[in-house]
Formats: structure tokens, C-alpha cells, sequence
């Protein structure tokens, strides 16, 4: 070995001088913070309208009715602060207040649970068929596309007790029709088939997610020997569970703010059709259709009484808003005990 070989061998393996980062000079940072500027002020361009639409016509109601539920306020005196004076009314010395309550907690429990199982066995149904399932779910969803206010007028007719078809038909098999919307006892379940009857919308949500369930999981289970309702139980219940969740929480909100309906039908069933006619006709019969965003309404636009409207609007913000928040959580709780975490 020359001379010249061992210093190409000891320069061979000398460690790599590793060069220094290459520091970006201070025209390229400026550069870069200009770009990150330029695409923060295009996207707040973007949101612009959207933010802004949120904050006038959400935002700025609800900060508006929170402050005005703890004032006296007729819509022109200036309004007067009370503090809670109107919270204790509607809890204490309001009897309406507490009827309009029990039924509007009618329908959120009983209206809820039917409108979530009929869509559930209608979508199931339609997710059957061999033919004609484009029209079976046209016809089923048109309803939903009926106005309230003229679907709620045409179900009076409908089930009116002296010359409805309904009666008739139920006189002809001999079954003596009931009152329907003219008796206390039944104008709530009157207004739950009126709900039913337009359910289309949830429907439609309920059968995508049927169609949606991978056949895998059937034919797994048809191997371990599950039959019909076991699969149904344990496969299809699992995997469309949020989507019954939102139908859930869709349907008492509905419920909630179940007015329309309610307020037409007690005024068509006592003969008028003049919404804000006497306050007798209000609820008919007997308060049975009394709903709680009704007695809302009467209080705000007819006795002016704004300050304690809001605070009404406020107990149902809150009420819908623990509604949906307990229930959001028990779903996430049960993913999580499914998925042993």
C-alpha cells in the first residue's frame, strides 16, 4: 500500500461533515407570512356571509330574547328589568302554562316513539320490495310535501265525527267512530296520526340507511343460524343506530315546537277557521291541543306580554337543548361500550 492510498483510505472514512439548515432569508419569511395572511383573508371572505347570517338571525335573537325574558316588555314601552319575576310566574302562578307543558310532553313522548317506529317499519317495508318501489316511496313521501296549515284542514275533514269518511267506513264494518279532534281524549292521538301521516322526510332518512347495510354482516349471520329477527335485532338496530338517534332527536324537537297543527285543528274543530279568533277556541276542545309554543304565542302577540314570552322561549331552548345533549351522549356511551374501550 503507497503512501497515497492510506490518505484516501483515512479520508474514506472520516465522518460526513454535515452542513448547517439553510436559514430562509427574511424576504422569504415575509413572503411566506403574506401567503399565510392571503389565504386566512380568502377564507374569511368565504364564511363571511355565513357568520354574518348566524349572527343576525341567531345570535343576536337569542341574546335578545335571554335579556328580554328578565324585563317586562309590551312591544312599545321601553322594556323594565324584573330579573327572575318572570321565571317564578311560569312556575307558580300559571296554571295554562303547566297544561300546555303536560301536552306538549304527550306528544314529545308518545309522538317521538310512534313517528321513529312507523318510519323504521315503513323504510323496512319499502327496503323489500322487488317492484314498484320508486312509486310505494314517491306516494309515501308526498304528504310531507302537503302545507301544514291546508294537510291539517283536510285531516279535520277527514275525521270530522258526523260525515268524515273515516266514520263512515268504520259504520259500515260496524264500529262506532270516535270524536277524533272534538274530544279531549283523542284530539292528542288525532294530531299523532296527523304527525304520522307526514313522516315521509324521516322515512326516506331511515331507508338509506337500510339500503346501507352491508349484506356481509347478513350473511354472517344467516351462517351462525340468526333468523329474521335476530338479524334485525343484532345487525340492522347496531349499524343504523345513528341515524335513529337523529330521527329521535328530529322528532322531539318537532314535537317541542308542535304548533301549526295543533293551533289549526282546535280552531277547525270548533268550527272556525280564524286562528286568533276568541281564546276559547285556542286548545279545543277543553285545552286538549293547548301546545306549549301556542300558549307561548297567545302570550307574546295577543297579550303582549313579550318579557314573559321569552322567558318562555328560553325554558324550551334550554329543555331541547338537554334533550339532545343526553342523548348524543348515552349513543356515544353505548359505541364505546360496543367497541370495549
Amino acid at each position: 500500500m503507497t503512501l497515497s492510498d492510506g490518505a484516501s483510505a483515512v479520508k474514506s472514512t472520516s465522518p460526513p461533515v454535515l452542513s448547517e439548515p439553510k436559514t430562509p432569508s427574511v424576504p422569504e419569511k415575509a413572503r411566506a407570512g403574506s401567503r399565510r395572511a392571503k389565504r386566512r383573508r380568502t377564507v374569511f371572505y368565504f364564511m363571511a356571509p355565513a357568520t354574518l347570517g348566524f349572527l343576525i338571525f341567531f345570535g343576536y335573537p337569542l341574546i335578545a330574547t335571554v335579556y328580554y325574558s328578565f324585563t317586562r316588555y309590551d312591544l312599545i314601552n321601553p322594556p323594565q328589568w324584573i330579573g327572575f319575576d318572570n321565571y317564578v310566574r311560569m312556575f307558580t302562578s300559571e296554571p295554562l302554562v303547566k297544561t300546555a307543558a303536560y301536552n306538549t310532553l304527550w306528544l314529545v313522548i308518545i309522538l317521538t316513539i310512534c313517528r321513529v317506529a312507523f318510519s323504521l317499519g315503513v323504510a323496512s317495508v319499502i327496503s323489500r320490495l322487488k317492484s314498484g318501489v320508486g312509486l310505494v316511496r314517491t306516494l309515501c313521501y308526498l304528504p310531507t310535501l302537503a302545507p301544514p296549515a291546508a294537510a291539517t284542514l283536510a285531516f279535520v275533514f277527514v275525521f270530522n265525527p258526523q260525515f268524515g269518511p273515516v266514520n263512515r267506513f268504520l259504520h259500515l264494518i260496524g264500529i262506532d267512530g270516535g270524536l277524533w279532534f272534538n274530544s279531549p281524549v283523542m284530539s292528542k292521538p288525532s294530531l299523532t296520526l296527523l304527525a304520522l301521516w307526514g313522516s315521509g322526510e324521516l322515512m326516506i332518512i331511515i331507508l338509506a340507511a337500510l339500503l346501507d347495510v352491508p349484506t356481509e354482516q347478513y350473511e354472517a349471520a344467516e351462517l351462525d343460524g340468526a333468523g329474521a329477527v335476530r338479524k334485525f335485532w343484532h345487525v340492522t338496530l347496531p349499524t343504523i343506530s345513528p341515524v335513529l338517534l337523529f330521527g329521535v332527536v328530529n322528532s322531539m324537537i318537532y314535537a317541542l315546537q308542535f304548533f301549526t297543527q295543533a293551533i289549526v285543528a282546535s280552531s277547525a274543530s270548533a268550527g272556525t277557521a280564524d286562528v286568533a279568533g276568541n281564546s276559547k277556541l285556542i286548545g279545543a276542545p277543553e285545552n286538549s291541543t293547548l301546545t306549549y309554543p301556542i300558549w307561548l304565542y297567545v302570550q307574546g302577540f295577543r297579550y303582549f306580554n313579550m318579557g314573559y314570552a321569552a322567558a318562555m322561549a328560553v325554558l324550551l331552548f334550554i329543555v331541547s337543548a338537554a334533550f339532545t345533549w343526553v342523548l348524543v351522549r348515552q349513543l356515544r356511551k353505548s359505541q364505546h361500550q360496543e367497541e370495549g374501550t
